[in-house]
């Protein structure tokens, strides 16, 4: 039976938890953020926080997404929040909304890595992804800059870098 008052989240990667190399002015991944961010925002959520992967989204694969899909299926939890690389994370909520899961994924990232500090939209998106993930019913999101939308109505938009409704 699945346990509906606690949350999984599974990490993935992308921009969220990316650290900036300054000697060679790259970005680059060590450890997820997560921990961090939860005793930073002062969380008294129940979390699971497991990490699947540690990579940019426009190198994740079709055997990348299978273990995403494949840990939303057998999650004892009814509510999912997957932190994934905005590049991809709708391709990726497509790809779980496929298998009809009767849980509420909520997927969420970063255009800026918490790491960069103040300028960094991740805490912002992992709050309020938070909160959808409690309230929003059974299906799949994006949750990004402070609104929800559904895994098939909604395109990153590149000129702005904002998430828009289609």
């Amino acid at each position: 039976m699945a346990n509906s008052s606690n949350i999984q989240v599974f990490v993935t990667g992308g921009t969220f938890d990316k650290e900036y190399n300054y000697i060679t002015g790259k970005l680059y991944f060590k450890d997820t953020h997560l921990h961090q961010m939860f005793d930073r925002g002062r969380s008294t959520l129940d979390v699971d926080i497991k990490t699947l992967m540690m990579i940019d989204s426009l190198q994740m694969s079709d055997a990348d997404r299978e273990i995403i899909i494949y840990s939303c299926k057998k999650s004892n939890y009814d509510r999912i929040v997957i932190t994934h690389g905005t590049d991809s994370i709708v391709v990726t909520a497509t790809e779980i909304a496929k298998h009809n899961i009767k849980k509420t994924i909520v997927l969420t990232g970063a255009m800026i890595p918490y790491a960069f500090g103040t300028s960094s939209d991740g805490f912002f998106n992992l709050g309020s992804a938070l909160a959808f993930v409690q309230t929003l019913p059974p299906g799949v999101y994006v949750v990004m800059n402070g609104k929800y939308f559904d895994w098939n109505k909604v395109v990153k938009n590149t000129k702005t870098g904002y998430f828009e409704a289609i």
